[in-house]
């Protein structure tokens, strides 16, 4: 005879309880991706700069600099100049090395410092003067030429002075007015302890030796023209 079968359990009165939902893990394993993902991009980011570094370090070029102080109008030796390593940059224009052997017996137009990078405006072909022109030294003190604002290529006018009892009068017995010489700025010196300067003029050669008469004695004073352009 075969037992009963036993009745089923009653369920449990109230309200049907869900298990809540956790999104624990997929947050977490976005974050994981997005940590990732950061450090891959420092990662390139250092490589670049450091690919960078290197190739800035590597870019360098071969110019000539100077080996010895030179002073203006005298001629370069191959012993005043050396050759130096320097990063590419725009805003720098020093000659390259291979122009070493153009540059020996040039002039310079300006006084050249030892160590200083040599560039090519600082050159005058062959002397600068010309077969036509001669070359005159004049002492200038404070007052005789325009303060600090003569550079080589500059045109002036050398206004000579008469010395005493030289002084030229007119038909009416009234001052003649002073003699002028134009003349080009060959170099600039620098100043010495008392600041006058000793600028090299390049003038004709019916004027040269009237320049160096007054100049001797300090009877002369410069003008400068107006530049192109200003």
């Amino acid at each position: 005879m075969e037992s009963p079968a036993a009745p089923p359990m009653p369920r449990p009165a109230g309200p049907r309880t869900d298990l809540p939902i956790t999104t624990g893990a997929p947050v977490k394993r976005q974050r994981r991706y997005a940590a990732a993902a950061l450090s891959t991009v420092l990662a390139v980011a250092a490589a670049l700069g450091a690919a960078a570094a290197v190739s800035a370090v590597g870019d360098r070029t071969k110019v000539l600099a100077i080996a010895n102080d030179v002073p203006a109008g005298q001629p370069l030796t191959d012993a005043d100049i050396v050759v130096a390593e320097v990063s590419a940059d725009a805003a720098l224009t020093p000659m390259p090395a291979t122009d070493r052997s153009m540059v020996v017996g040039k002039r310079p137009a300006v006084d050249l410092r030892k160590g200083s990078l040599l560039v090519a405006a600082q050159l005058q072909p062959g002397t600068g003067l010309g077969d036509d022109k001669q070359q005159v030294g004049v002492q200038v003190k404070h007052g005789q030429a325009p303060a600090g604002s003569l550079v080589p290529g500059d045109k002036v006018l050398a206004v000579t002075v008469p010395g005493q009892g030289e002084q030229p009068t007119g038909k009416d017995g009234a001052e003649a007015p002073p003699t002028s010489v134009r003349a080009v700025v060959v170099s600039v010196s620098r100043p010495d302890a008392s600041g006058a300067v000793v600028v090299n003029l390049a003038v004709a050669p019916s004027d040269g030796p009237l320049l160096a008469t007054r100049a001797s004695s300090g009877r002369v004073a410069l003008v400068r023209d107006v530049r192109s352009g200003s």
